[in-house]
């Protein structure tokens, strides 16, 4: 079930994505990819999303700890892992990173509430109480970043489901 595509074997409309892909991975196109070309849709749709989230104005520990949340929760190794070295690679404290991997509130206060705020969206279905949000505000994040959370759900729930049912390794 759900082939791991090479470049020439991927239906025509994942081709682009995949060699843009294996671009950034130095020529290897990552198992995750590789399912998901299966579906062009998903994975352009993915890749798309994930582009805009990455260039709204969250700064990058932030974003990484909406992706971290979202993979911890729905318990999708690939993007524990891939999101792990992304963590690291922006210099992230250790303390950080493995409070987020494993499901805790990192010590830093302003990603607690990040965090925290991501996990209220995901419970309520986007129902979060006014003091939720004022709690989020508080902390130096914005309306805007709050909807940016969502984007970032969005993204990175079609990503960890999508993995999860395709088995990518």
């Amino acid at each position: 079930m759900f082939a791991a595509h090479a470049v020439e074997s991927a239906p025509h409309d994942s081709r682009p994505a995949m060699e843009a892909v294996a671009a950034r991975f130095g020529g290897t196109v990552p198992d995750a990819v590789a399912r998901l070309a299966t579906s062009p849709e998903l994975l352009n749709g993915f890749l798309a999303m994930s582009a805009s989230f990455e260039s709204c104005t969250l700064d990058a520990l932030s974003r990484e700890t909406v992706v971290m949340t979202v993979a911890v929760r729905n318990d999708c190794h690939v993007c524990i892992a891939l999101h792990t070295g992304k963590l690291r690679a922006l210099g992230a404290a250790p303390d950080l990173v493995t409070a987020l991997r494993e499901g805790r509130a990192p010590a830093d206060e302003r990603l607690a509430a990040l965090r925290a705020f991501t996990l209220d969206v995901l419970a309520t279905t986007g129902a979060v109480d006014d003091d939720g949000i004022k709690v989020l505000l508080a902390h130096g994040y914005t309306e805007r970043n709050a909807l940016e959370v969502v984007l970032g759900i969005g993204t990175y729930t079609m990503s960890t489901l999508a993995n999860r049912l395709v088995r990518a390794a």
